[in-house]
């Protein structure tokens, strides 16, 4: 098979997880397009304390598309969460290592290639931007929000039960010309999944990427959800994350969408999404001469949980790193 180029579009545990596979394969050649919205958890502090710009979503790609040997030290070290200590509490190792060296090149993303190298990563991870920018979301009441952490975990409950309808940046930022270099030299360009709102939109929403994801050749992909979100996607089918992401790419763009088909939940998991007022997501998807349709079962065995000292709220459920790659691969090939 010819090498193929792919550019995963996102950030947070969906593209890991989609990293995570098609790392497997040496006839892809991966590379990632990163949103640096994020002002949550450590990347508050991050932003606010040491001027930087969010690392959290970069340090899990660099860790999915890094090197796995015996023992994996350095993985652990990464992803490694401090319980204790008066403002580190929160903190992972591997905000903190390329914090250290952004200030020893003052430059943050010679800091984020350096890190690549001590890992020695496999594939590209690119920023969309490296202006510093803030998600702004208007509700269906009228209201505005800006922050990705309150449009994520909205703190206002009414809030929470109203749809977005407009998505934008503030204040405008440049694309990160590397992004849009990679974007136009890519075979495929996948899409999700994640947290439609503040993790896949964001990057489009930058000026100059939508553009260059519509006037690339390459065949795009999107990978729908296996759950809601309370407070971003509630009660949506797949027919609306799809119908929400074309709102900024274009009618048409979208040529192949992966759904879910496994009703394999398990049962005391559902009852603790049910509490925070999510479900699995309701494929009602339909093919057409310009969309295709991949169905299949995507879910993961494993129950995620997360650490004690992690204050975000995660998915418990996830996408099968393995069993997604080998859909997209699919996809390729048949291509």
């Amino acid at each position: 098979m010819t090498k193929r180029k792919i550019v995963v579009v996102g950030g947070g545990t969906g593209t890991f997880t989609v990293l995570t596979g098609l790392k497997k394969f040496p006839q892809i050649e991966l590379s990632v397009i990163v949103s640096m919205m994020d002002d949550g958890g450590s990347n508050r502090v991050l932003r606010d304390e040491f001027g930087l710009l969010p690392t959290s979503d970069i340090r899990q790609c660099i860790v999915a598309l890094s090197e796995e040997k015996p023992g994996d030290l350095l993985r652990k070290l990464f992803t490694y969460r401090f319980n204790a200590g008066t403002g580190i509490s929160g903190m992972t190792f591997g905000n903190l290592f390329m914090a250290a060296l952004a200030d020893i090149y003052k430059d943050q993303e010679v800091a984020i290639e350096k890190t690549c190298e001590f890992l020695d990563v496999s594939g590209k991870i690119i920023p969309v931007t490296f202006d510093k920018t803030h998600l702004v979301a208007r509700y269906e009441n009228g209201k505005q929000v800006m922050g990705e952490h309150i449009i994520d975990e909205p703190e206002d409950s009414e809030l929470a039960k109203c749809r977005i309808v407009e998505l934008e940046v503030f204040p405008q930022c440049t694309p990160n010309p590397k992004a849009i270099k990679q974007i136009l030299d890519t075979d495929y360009i996948v899409f999700g999944p994640g947290d439609l709102y503040t993790s896949i939109l964001p990057n489009i929403l930058v000026p100059g990427i939508a553009e260059a994801i519509r006037k690339s050749s390459a065949k795009k992909i999107f990978v729908i959800n296996l759950m809601t979100k309370y407070g971003q996607t509630n009660n949506f089918k797949s027919s609306d994350f799809l119908q929400e992401l074309e709102k900024y790419l274009g009618r048409g763009v979208i040529k192949y969408c992966l759904a879910n088909k496994s009703k394999k939940y398990p049962r005391k998991v559902l009852e603790r999404y049910k509490l925070e007022k999510a479900k699995p997501v309701e494929d009602n998807l339909k093919e057409t001469k310009k969309l295709k349709v991949v169905r299949g079962d995507f879910v993961s065995s494993t129950v995620y949980e997360k650490s004690q000292s992690d204050t975000l709220r995660r998915s418990l459920i996830r996408h099968d790193s393995d069993k997604l790659a080998k859909a997209i691969l699919k996809v390729v090939q048949e291509n």
